[in-house]
């Protein structure tokens, strides 16, 4: 029988989130977002002003700060709203006033920059003494006085905010397209069953045992992109065209630079991770050799990557089950670690299931009231590492937002995927530990390969090709399908060998990953991965020490630069060593499933 998908309304709210934290009322939400849109006309009282006197000075950030705490909870109870069902009108345009009335104030706002530029170093040391209150913005205004060369005059910055709005549009209309329009034709079983293909339902149907149904999937859901291929390399290169007007027009030399500059990041720990992983080619080459002898087939294919290499093991999870399971396998955190994710649990955190509309894929929401996190859970294995990993996000907000002053609350996105991955990693390691059954130990260590191969290996591939999209706009060369196609087929062939079929298919993969509209996100996945296998390994083997240096971090927000930042829980990702010991790892985990397939 075909699964039937709820529609938003039948969804069971035990399973909800507690979106009415944020607001109880519509209503409620109307009235602050006319607050808000007060705040450009308070914003314009201290035009010309704010190297004054100290005082100004600090009235104007702590208003900032107000501005800030309220915009939090206007867009994020929108944009929530809106991610329960996308194809709903009145939450969609919430969000976009909301995002309006933001861009408003950045408009507004833009001469900040310039005038604190213009405060005189001794002016500004006086204004310290005169105001102890501005001692918690003195790291946010030297960060902000460092960035000299790439701050322009008021008018300029004036324009810039003002086309904020529009820098936001290849994303929207990227989500509604992927979201709300596009439709899959079902899938077909060995036994001619149809299975409703969905954003929610492709990977799991990915991992089924059915090879019929895994290879109609893949053809059901990049048929479709194919057929809007060049509306999809359209959007992509608006997205690429409006991050080079910023860098360009912020003097930055390149994209890459403009967008590791805001987060305080080298360039050259992007570029460590591509090396360190062209250099490491050989163990991916050695499981996709492995992969194919121990599916048995006579060419591995892409659909082939997802299912699991070993078969005849129940991985069907149920979510009460997932839940108390990453509680447990998060024993070596601590109680008070612990407790947190508990009151996630209890507590409206987690939206947890599939409905009609619903926003795709996971994700956390570190809003002030609490996180939010989205799921679809399935019951696969990959589903109970998603709670683990989403939540891991969701406590590094929960700290973040409770130690650090609302200017220093926002973590980089640098370190954002370190805390997901580490509760992924310990959770990998409890399962092994508490495994005694030899195949149910080979199923967990082809997940393990599976993310080694999914989060360092893939997540380093999009980032060549994001980088390589940007080279070529840069370069004043056009990005069409065909081209784009072309090169996401390269780089597949770089990264799998030549022990797979390269279907024609998975060409046209770069139009399904939305991380390609997150301005230079992905390569964080693989950098935390790496980060996040050291610091796993010296929290099993060092206990509370590394836990305590651990939330620290966590509680960090941004107080400090992000390499400074994981340097202080026990890990330099300045260098290439967390990568290459992360991919000797997987070498070494390959070598012990041979060794548990032969036995």
């Amino acid at each position: 029988m075909e699964k039937k998908i709820p529609v938003r309304s039948e969804a069971d709210p035990k399973y909800t989130w507690a979106i009415h934290d944020v607001y109880a009322t519509d209503e409620l939400w109307t009235a602050d977002l006319e607050k808000a849109r007060t705040f450009p006309q308070q914003i314009a009282a201290y035009k010309g002003r704010l190297g004054e006197s100290a005082h100004t000075l600090y009235e104007f950030l702590r208003l900032g700060d107000d501005m800030n705490v309220l915009f939090d909870g206007l867009y994020g109870y929108a944009q929530r709203r809106s991610d329960e069902d996308t194809t709903n009108p009145t939450y969609q345009g919430m969000a976009s006033q909301a995002m309006s009335a933001m861009v408003a104030v950045d408009a507004a706002g833009s001469f900040e920059t310039p005038e604190l530029l213009a405060i005189p170093d001794e002016t500004l040391d006086q204004f310290y003494r005169d105001e102890p209150g501005l001692e918690t913005y003195r790291l946010y205004l030297t960060r902000v006085r460092e960035k000299r060369a790439h701050i322009l005059s008021d008018a300029e910055e004036k324009l810039l905010a003002a086309a904020g709005e529009i820098s936001q549009s290849p994303d929207t209309i990227y989500s509604m397209f992927g979201d709300a329009d596009l439709k899959f034709p079902p899938a077909v079983d060995s036994e001619g069953k149809p299975h409703p293909v969905t954003h929610g339902t492709y990977i799991p149907l990915m991992h089924s045992q059915d090879r019929v149904l895994r290879k109609s999937a893949f053809e059901s859901i990049y048929g479709v992109y194919s057929s809007f291929r060049n509306t999809a390399a359209a959007i992509l290169t608006a997205q690429v065209k409006q991050l080079k007007f910023h860098a360009d027009a912020r003097k930055y030399d390149s994209t890459l630079q403009a967008s590791l500059d805001g987060n305080h990041v080298p360039v050259e720990v992007y570029h460590n991770l591509i090396d360190a992983v062209h250099q490491n080619m050989q163990p991916m080459y050695r499981y996709v050799a492995l992969r194919k002898k121990l599916l048995g087939v006579n060419e591995l294919h892409m659909y082939d990557l997802y299912t699991p290499i070993v078969s005849d093991v129940d991985v069907n999870i149920p979510y009460e089950e997932a839940k108390q399971t990453v509680y447990d396998a998060l024993a070596p955190m601590g109680d008070a670690y612990r407790a947190i994710l508990k009151e996630g649990y209890d507590n409206g955190w987690i939206d947890v299931y599939e409905n009609v509309g619903k926003c795709s894929g996971a994700y956390s929401a570190g809003l002030r009231v609490h996180p939010y996190v989205l799921l679809n859970y399935s019951g696969t294995l990959d589903s109970m590492f998603t709670l683990a990993h989403e939540m891991g996000h969701a406590i590094h907000s929960y700290l973040s937002n409770r130690t650090q002053p609302v200017v220093y609350s926002n973590y980089s996105i640098f370190v954002a995927e370190v805390a997901s991955t580490c509760n992924e990693a310990l959770l990998m390691q409890h399962l092994l530990k508490t495994t005694t059954d030899k195949r149910r130990r080979a199923y967990l260590i082809n997940y393990f390969l599976e993310q080694f191969r999914t989060t360092l290996y893939r997540q380093t591939m999009f980032a060549e090709f994001e980088l390589e999209i940007n080279r070529r706009n840069e370069r004043g060369e056009s990005l069409t399908a065909a081209s784009l196609n072309e090169l996401y087929h390269e780089l597949n062939c770089r990264y799998f060998g030549d022990g797979i079929v390269i279907d024609p298919e998975i060409d046209v993969e770069w139009a399904r990953i939305p991380h390609f509209y997150y301005d230079y996100y992905v390569y964080q996945y693989a950098t935390g991965y790496s980060a996040a296998i050291a610091l796993s390994r010296r929290i099993l083997k060092e206990g509370e020490p590394a836990v305590k240096d651990y939330i620290n971090f966590l509680s960090g927000g941004c107080s400090a630069d992000p390499i400074t930042l994981l340097r202080g829980a026990g890990v330099d990702m300045a260098t290439a060593q967390p990568i290459n010991e992360a991919l000797q790892l997987f070498d070494e985990l390959i070598d012990e499933m041979e060794q548990l397939m032969q036995d």
